[in-house]
């Protein structure tokens, strides 16, 4: 499967869907187990227990509701619902992200090999160590972007009103465009260009990104479904980076 760098790129539904065909490519499948294991580990039991818990939250969430909104409670509920799966989602699969990277990276490295036709660089275990550094060093910078403006959102869902009307929604909209940042930057970091540089490179294409980041965000509510997440979108991204980004920005390690 070799693609052609001069199309025009598509949507992002389109990017999303085809994740889930590449994962299963053979030659790729081998480095997709991984980070899938890594997530199912992650998420799964963060899910589970999350679950456990909901029964508890969700009333004592709806206690915050001023009077003047109860008459809106049976949409105010499941958009709780939704805002907590939204927050706890994106925190485990941060996490997951963090330990997976390395391996997200080799995949994302492999499968553009294979889109374009290229020879991957070295993939030894030698080759993996003398990266880790470098990509600690980029997961730390997507956090220090992250953490302000989730601050700032999250402070939103304490107002009365707010945090049970808008804040959901620009919770959702932010990790849409966080997940795209997260996701894309794989290839991106492959070919070290800076992340500076590679959040300029997605805003200028920002409804194809957002489309991107709104359905990976919205397969993380889907049970069972959300624990392989991981490997397609970075399949996904990287398909993207290939038809959008490649010519501009391609350099190999």
């Amino acid at each position: 499967m070799v693609s052609n760098t001069a199309n025009a790129p598509r949507s992002g539904f389109h990017y999303f869907a085809q994740g889930w065909k590449l994962v299963t490519l053979p030659g790729i499948r081998r480095f997709v187990i991984v980070p899938l294991v890594l997530n199912i580990l992650l998420m799964g039991g963060a899910f589970w227990w999350l679950f456990t818990r909901l029964d508890a939250w969700i009333p004592a969430l709806m206690t915050h509701v001023p009077d003047w909104l109860q008459w809106l409670s049976y949409l105010l509920w499941p958009l709780a619902v939704i805002s907590i799966v939204l927050v706890f989602g994106y925190f485990f699969s941060t996490i997951a992200n963090w330990i997976a990277a390395p391996f997200n990276g080799l995949l994302a490295e492999q499968l553009e090999a294979r889109l374009t036709g290229a020879t991957p660089p070295d993939t030894g275990v030698l080759g993996i160590a003398k990266d880790i550094p470098r990509i600690m060093k980029r997961e730390w910078q997507k956090l220090a972007w992250y953490l302000p403006r989730a601050a700032v959102l999250l402070v939103l869902y304490f107002i009365p009103g707010i945090g049970q009307t808008v804040a959901p929604v620009l919770w959702f909209l932010f990790s849409a465009w966080m997940l795209a940042i997260q996701y894309c930057d794989y290839p991106f970091d492959n070919h070290k260009v800076p992340f500076r540089d590679m959040r300029q490179a997605l805003r200028a294409r920002k409804t194809l990104n957002m489309q991107f980041g709104t359905v990976v965000s919205l397969f993380t509510l889907i049970p069972f479904l959300n624990l392989f997440i991981m490997p397609v979108a970075v399949c996904g991204a990287t398909a993207m980076w290939v038809d959008a980004y490649r010519m501009k920005h391609a350099q190999w390690k």
